[in-house]
């Protein structure tokens, strides 16, 4: 596979990751009547009823790692090929986001066992509530202080190695300053999902965890389609 298909196939593939996203998001926003953590019994039925649901979020999001993985693969080496002197950017680059797919899996793995849990009887509320907490900074705080590295390394990287716009790398910064912001959300009062700004609220584990990221990768996925295009003939 020549350089071309390469940035074509990766770039193509950042895009079709924050596609999968978008018809992965509507799947949390129909979740109604969370109990809280605290409600026992009600959140172990609020699991059970919405057990396929969870699954099919953990399954998307296999898909969507798989293609971060392949986008992140395809950036780094379009940074190597730019310019070799900032391969090591381009490695860190790829090492952050193998950290934050992994973290991500782990936190997947989690969610999925307390749909398992929930529909195996008798369920137990104290894991229910254990493995859920377990998810709530991995999805949130910690997930965010990657990707905002990610995207600020990427953006440094594709600039000095020219092999990216210069303005992409104000997308990357904007957007890693975006996730920035909601990392401080870990030591706001308890978790929540029907607030805002707290370590389970829905401003860091939905909005700040997918858009920013999502309007960067869709932006320089582009970029890189566009790099892989065919050389015009003579």
């Amino acid at each position: 596979m020549n350089d071309r298909k390469i940035y074509r196939w990766s770039g193509a593939c950042g895009v079709a990751a924050m596609l999968v996203f978008f018809i992965e998001f509507p799947f949390y926003i129909v979740r109604e009547g969370f109990p809280g953590v605290t409600g026992s019994s009600k959140l172990t039925e609020f699991t059970a009823r919405y057990a396929t649901n969870i699954m099919t979020c953990v399954f998307l999001d296999l898909i969507i790692l798989t293609l971060i993985m392949i986008f992140a693969a395809g950036l780094r080496h379009l940074i190597r090929q730019a310019d070799p002197q900032q391969e090591w950017l381009g490695t860190l680059f790829f090492g952050v986001t193998a950290i934050y797919a992994a973290l991500t899996f782990v936190a997947d793995s989690l969610q999925g066992s307390t749909a398992i849990d929930a529909l195996t009887p008798p369920a137990d509320a104290t894991i229910i509530r254990a493995m859920l907490e377990s998810t709530f900074l991995m999805y949130g705080s910690v997930a965010l202080f990657l990707m905002a590295v990610m995207m600020a390394v990427a953006g440094y990287a594709g600039t000095a190695s020219h092999a990216l716009p210069a303005w992409s790398a104000w997308v990357s910064y904007i957007c890693a300053l975006a996730c920035l912001a909601f990392v401080p959300s870990m030591f706001v009062g308890r978790p929540d999902i029907m607030h805002f700004y707290n370590p389970a609220g829905w401003g860091p584990e939905a909005i700040a965890s997918g858009f920013p990221l999502a309007v960067w990768m869709i932006t320089v996925g582009i970029l890189m389609i566009r790099k892989g295009r065919p050389l015009p003939h003579p």
